[in-house]
């Protein structure tokens, strides 16, 4: 999940000729409301992305100016729904197929033997996985995937993927599981094509993910800053990749802290690369970079 950084204008007939321009003090009024929902920081050189974003909720509710829309929102009277379109608009999800493919080399070679081996972890029940920011599902559906593969290997072993985001536009993409062409070339050729069908209509460069496949990954909203996750399960293996990195450091441990309480001992949480545990005091123990277990 990261933040959007579109700054285009988008400018609408259909909006009163106000100066639309957001003021520093509605700036930090959104972003305080920002952090409080969902835990992102927005530092002052957003200003000019979160005033291109907000664009869009102004121009959707017929509003003039940025005034206008602050006032609907902090006077608690906003239309049903609008919080979370807000920050649909202000959060995105850059995300990829296969991305960071050394994790789930270890994730076939390392981490699936292992839990096999210690409780029959995809044998005697399902193996649970959470994608936990899962974006428009290129990283659960990759999962879905790559144990799909390992199945054809292992009788009788059988999963089920969690995906879950703030972002309810994201999800709806997810569910449909429909990509642009390109964006499935890091998808090996074979994988390609057992797994995705083609768009009828060639001009329109389109893949989908195969509905035996989207049958195996369930998506739900889910808000990080939420006091219940809503979560009864526990899982095996959690993915939040590039992610954490949008949150301060005491989000950030609080965050791991809640993760670490769905895993059980001898679990595993995959990270980004460019997220360390360093420094915080989690029951959580490295295996190879950003590859932690609970110990």
């Amino acid at each position: 999940m990261t933040i959007q950084e579109d700054a285009g204008s988008d400018r609408h007939p259909s909006l009163k000729t106000f100066d639309l321009r957001l003021t520093q003090r509605d700036f930090e009024r959104f972003s305080r409301l920002v952090y409080d929902q969902c835990g992102i920081k927005l530092p002052g050189h957003k200003q000019s992305m979160l005033e291109a974003r907000l664009r869009k909720r102004l121009r959707s509710l017929g509003l003039g100016s940025f005034e206008e829309y602050a006032e609907l929102i902090f006077s608690g009277r906003e239309p049903e729904g609008e919080l979370i379109k807000l920050i649909d608009v202000v959060t995105t999800n850059k995300t990829d197929f296969f991305r960071e493919p050394a994790h789930f080399d270890f994730l076939v070679r390392t981490a699936l033997p292992a839990l096999i081996a210690k409780d029959e972890a995809g044998l005697a029940r399902p193996l649970r996985i959470w994608s936990a920011g899962c974006s428009t599902g290129k990283e659960p559906y990759t999962l879905a995937m790559v144990l799909s593969e390992f199945r054809a290997t292992q009788p009788g072993f059988s999963f089920e993927i969690l995906g879950t985001d703030i972002s309810t536009d994201v999800l709806d993409k997810a569910v449909k599981g429909v990509y642009a062409e390109e964006k499935a070339e890091p998808i090996p050729p074979a994988l390609r094509r057992k797994y995705l069908l083609k768009a009828k209509d060639s001009a329109q460069r389109q893949v989908r993910i195969v509905p035996e496949l989207r049958s195996l990954v369930r998506f739900r909203r889910l808000n990080f800053m939420d006091a219940d996750y809503g979560l009864r399960e526990s899982f095996d293996i959690i993915f939040c990749r590039n992610v954490l990195i949008y949150f301060d450091r005491p989000t950030q441990e609080r965050l791991l802290t809640r993760f670490a309480g769905y895993l059980e001992s001898g679990r595993f949480l995959f990270l980004g690369h460019s997220e360390t545990l360093l420094g915080l005091s989690l029951p959580l123990q490295q295996m190879v970079p950003s590859v932690y277990r609970k110990i």
